[in-house]
């Protein structure tokens, strides 16, 4: 704990992605093991506590019948759906009253994988004076690569919380890993 709080500084934010019911076991997309991150989650959200620094927590909120599932010809089955028990963050995360919660996922005829895609989520992080993010979240490969990679894009310091994070397969998080680090974003366990 005293290493992380010592690594928050101001200008820095938390980046939560999708740590959602149904990305962990017994989920709808459950990543295995996808709930072994939250106590390490819930020590970076401690700190930032401690240290004055701001949680955002980005959420898959699906309207019934998105053409990201299955039935409509997407990828996924059915997850995440608004006011769903599956969309509700993991019970066990202490998301502070003071979370900024950033909403994705909600558009008929799109995807959005990452935070940043179409929700304002870099003009609010610049307009509260954000530099860094410290990233941690569910999938690897998927939600939190393109929030890492749109992040690099949109000009802040990406440092991705590697114990904090859990990937579909092995080799897809090793290949995220590659990409991140391709974009120069930073990694700490």
């Amino acid at each position: 704990m005293t290493a992380i709080s010592h690594s928050l500084k101001s200008g820095d934010a938390l980046l939560i992605v999708d740590v959602q019911k149904d990305f962990c076991p017994g989920g709808a997309l459950a990543v295995e093991g996808g709930h072994g991150i939250v106590p390490v989650i819930n020590r970076w959200i401690a700190a930032a506590k401690d240290k004055g620094a701001p949680v955002y927590a980005s959420r898959d909120w699906h309207p019934i019948g998105h053409m990201s599932f299955k039935a409509q010809g997407g990828p996924w089955p059915p997850h995440c759906i608004q006011g769903s028990d599956g969309a509700r963050f993991h019970p066990d995360l202490a998301l502070p009253d003071s979370t900024i919660l950033v909403t994705k996922g909600v558009r008929f005829d799109q995807d959005q994988n990452s935070a940043f895609d179409q929700t304002g989520l870099a003009v609010q992080l610049k307009k509260d004076g954000i530099r860094r993010l410290w990233v941690a979240g569910l999938a690897e490969e998927v939600c939190v690569l393109a929030t890492v990679l749109d992040a690099r894009r949109e000009g802040f310091e990406v440092v991705l919380i590697q114990n904090g994070t859990c990937p579909i397969t092995s080799e897809g998080g090793e290949k995220a890993r590659c990409q991140m680090q391709e974009a120069s974003a930073q990694f700490v366990v």
